[in-house]
């Protein structure tokens, strides 16, 4: 008689729904928050190695295809996020045929967008490295890293959102490990060892990219200790099933380009300011990148979140969607406090790992501490959002993202920008301050609703 495979017992769609929420929400959170920091750290040992073993055009050239990598993982959250939503929701409703047509849909979506990147990028190759940037001196590389990215387009995910709205945590979490592990395996070995140059970069990232796809493919199709299963039937496109994913995906997509152009806007304020445009650009470089490191548990929190109050809210579930929601704004805001003010307090010492000139240190020391006190209001918005995205309300989800977006953080950094520096780095706090009140509001009104919906 063949053995059932032994699992956690909070690693599972049932857990999802008996388990207490604040022992579920720790789990799931410290599992989500590990693979995005776990993925940080490679983004790192990636530049890292493609600098000390290619040279610094080279890693300029690698940059210049991030784009596309950034494209790619655009559409993979999208359909993961929607995806997501539809299957914990219909696993919660007892419906596991629905949630196999969802989760298919979500395939079906990115692999034809993934192919279709694929297809234009290498026939277009030359004109979009024009368009994203590339010189004489950055082309040669800029394409061969392009290539191979473009070619790997199908394997730039592993649908780690889809693994956790069945409650299976540990593997969403391997999903990310193991991949990077790969990668980091690969690239010195490519580079330095076979000096394969940018290109054994981009064979790296491939390598680890199809190392999750392949266990996705294995857990998705092959694995029964599982819920519900993929057949043929439910591979078929379903338009309807199509369009909810993508609708409720969409914010997420909308909320990282609207967060794109916001950087841009600031580099260009930045820019066209008085002399010394240099001293306070290599400023916001070092605050931003060290607040969005920051950020990643607060975005650890909110993936944690979808699938509890999907699966739950299916179930009809209502008192431990409502407590999951507590418990996890009031983790975001006192991490978010604990982590302004450590920044705070050591900001000097922190910049000190990025710039040594004096000017710079100063600029960036007072960009840093400025900033860093957004990060107690940072992780409100998103979880919202996230929050009605599992749940299917895709409404309330897109005036958070995106409303926010267009009509509060850019116009400040826009307007405050105009002066000096200063009004740039009082305006990105302020901003995250006025979108988790404006992320409040929308909420509050959103369960006003949800409760005379139920009487």
């Amino acid at each position: 008689m063949r053995a059932t495979p032994r699992r956690s017992p909070i690693d599972s769609a049932d857990a999802l729904g008996t388990r207490p929420i604040g022992r579920l929400l720790w789990y799931a959170c410290s599992q989500t928050t590990l693979s995005v920091g776990v993925y940080g750290v490679y983004a790192l040992s990636n530049a890292w190695f493609v600098a000390r073993g290619v040279g610094e055009e080279a890693l300029a050239a690698v940059n210049l295809v991030a784009p596309v990598l950034l494209l790619l993982g655009a559409i993979s959250t999208t359909v993961g996020v929607g995806g997501a939503s539809l299957v914990s929701r219909a696993l919660g409703a007892g419906r596991p045929d629905a949630a196999a047509r969802a989760a298919s849909a979500s395939f079906l979506i990115f692999w034809a967008v993934a192919l279709l990147v694929t297809v234009v990028g290498l026939a277009a190759i030359d004109p979009l490295l024009g368009l994203l940037g590339a010189t004489d001196a950055t082309f040669a590389d800029a394409h061969d890293y392009a290539v191979v990215i473009l070619a790997g387009s199908v394997l730039a995910t592993g649908f780690s959102a889809i693994v956790r709205a069945e409650g299976r945590m540990l593997f969403s979490t391997l999903l990310w490990v193991i991949p990077v592990l790969v990668q980091l395996t690969l690239d010195p070995l490519l580079i330095f060892g076979a000096g394969m140059g940018v290109t054994g970069a981009a064979l790296g990232t491939v390598g680890g990219q199809a190392v999750s796809a392949g266990m996705a493919l294995w857990f998705f199709f092959a694995q029964r200790d599982r819920p519900y299963r993929i057949g043929i039937a439910a591979l078929r496109p379903d338009p309807r099933v199509s369009a909810a994913v993508l609708a409720i995906g969409a914010p997420s997509f909308l909320a990282g380009f609207g967060a794109t152009v916001l950087v841009v806007l600031v580099n260009a304020n930045l820019a066209a300011l008085a002399a010394g445009a240099g001293v306070t650009l290599a400023a916001y470089a070092v605050a931003s990148r060290v607040q969005t490191f920051l950020s990643m548990p607060q975005l650890g929190i909110t993936q944690g979140v979808q699938p509890i109050v999907g699966y739950n809210a299916g179930r009809g579930l209502t008192g431990r969607v409502a407590r999951t929601l507590t418990l996890s704004l009031r983790a975001t805001v006192l991490y978010g406090i604990a982590a302004a003010a450590i920044v705070l307090l050591a900001a000097p010492v922190v910049v000190g790992w990025f710039v040594s000139e004096p000017d710079t240190v100063a600029v960036s020391t007072t960009a840093l501490r400025l900033v860093a006190i957004g990060l107690v209001f940072s992780g409100v918005p998103p979880l919202v959002s996230g929050f009605f995205q599992a749940l299917g309300r895709a409404r309330p989800s897109y005036l958070i993202s995106i409303g926010t977006l267009v009509a509060i953080k850019i116009p400040l950094v826009a307007v405050l920008g105009i002066w000096s520096p200063l009004g740039i780095w009082v305006a990105l706090p302020l901003g995250e301050l006025l979108a988790a009140m404006t992320a409040l509001v929308v909420l509050r009104h959103g369960t006003r609703e949800d409760r005379r919906d139920d009487r």
